[in-house]
């Protein structure tokens, strides 16, 4: 695997990784990691027997937004009724199984001006700092971290931590030699 790419996975999507947190967003840059698409397919195929699914957002000359998520944990997220509701009012589709929430969502990166915040769903964020934030763009949250925290600042900052921690322990592991699928037990 290409170590850019197994790095830049790592320290953005660690928690993910490990199961901590339902989905991650990572831009990788195109040039730093040539043949993108070969390396997530071989991602898929490795790490999805591990629960892991690797997509494509969207794509410029640059830079590729990738979305690394864990199917079942995400579905469980997005069915939340409060979660739902967000969805609803962004116009997705009212549908059984991720994979087509996930292909709105694509639909929306591609076609919108603006990010589409509810994205923050898809990242495992909080249902009400998610809220908070479509609601006030961004103004009057309590505290930043990994994202505007609105509700429970003393838990966010806990998750905060743990992503950290998934972080700081899996890079460690990167740097003794081990590689993402060995680490998952795919390899």
């Amino acid at each position: 695997m290409n170590p850019a790419l197994e790095q830049a996975l790592v320290q953005h999507c660690a928690a993910t990784l490990l199961g901590v947190k339902a989905g991650s967003l990572v831009s990788l840059s195109n040039r730093e990691i040539p043949g993108l698409t070969g390396e997530l397919s071989r991602y898929n195929m490795q790490l999805r027997p591990c629960g892991l699914v690797f997509v494509p957002m969207c794509q410029c000359r640059e830079r590729t937004l990738v979305l690394v998520f864990r199917p079942d944990d995400l579905e469980r997220r997005l069915s939340d009724p409060e979660a739902r509701r967000i969805l609803d009012r962004a116009g997705y589709p009212v549908v059984r199984g991720v994979g087509a929430l996930v292909a709105h969502l694509r639909r929306r990166l591609a076609e919108q001006q603006d990010f589409p915040h509810e994205i923050g769903l898809f990242l495992d964020y909080p249902t009400e700092d998610v809220a908070g934030f479509l609601r006030d763009g961004g103004a009057g949250s309590k505290f930043c971290g990994y994202w505007k925290v609105y509700g429970d600042v003393d838990a966010a900052k806990a998750r905060f931590a743990s992503f950290d921690a998934c972080r700081d322990c899996l890079a460690r592991q990167l740097r003794e030699g081990e590689t993402i699928s060995t680490l998952l037990g795919a390899a």
